[in-house]
């Protein structure tokens, strides 16, 4: 029995992925990638940050998705587990979207979520299940 495919903390939409490769494109110095966590604070209880890496940290997840490197802060990992990153523009307003799966709430003003972290089981570990 073969090695399971890894399972990647997060992945991009086509237009997430379009955006980032414009912004690393036009950025005024080398970047090794978008690096995205999770800190506490808002009405909801925490928010996303991001932020155009130019190395990679010790114990960052490296992500690589539609030719993207995406670095994903070690503390956010089981916060972001299965989320996809978009990319919405609209006449009044653009940016990123999380679609994260362990979101449980947002507030109103939807700059704040509250996330639930993924429960890490042994087999998912490496484990045979």
């Amino acid at each position: 029995m073969g090695a399971r495919p890894k399972l990647n903390v997060i992945s991009l939409t086509d237009a997430a992925a379009a955006r980032v490769r414009e912004i690393m494109a036009n950025a005024d110095r080398p970047l090794v990638g978008l690096r995205v966590g999770v800190k506490n604070g808002g009405c909801a209880g925490m928010s996303y940050t991001m932020e155009m890496a130019d190395a990679v940290r010790p114990g960052d997840e490296i992500v690589e998705d539609k030719d993207v490197r995406v670095l994903v802060d070690p503390k956010a990992i089981l916060f972001l587990l299965g989320t996809q990153m978009d990319f919405q523009a609209s006449k009044l307003s653009s940016g990123f979207v999380f679609n994260n799966p362990n979101q449980t709430s947002a507030c109103g003003c939807g700059e704040s979520v509250a996330i639930t972290p993924v429960e890490v089981l042994p087999e998912s570990l490496g484990g045979v299940a």
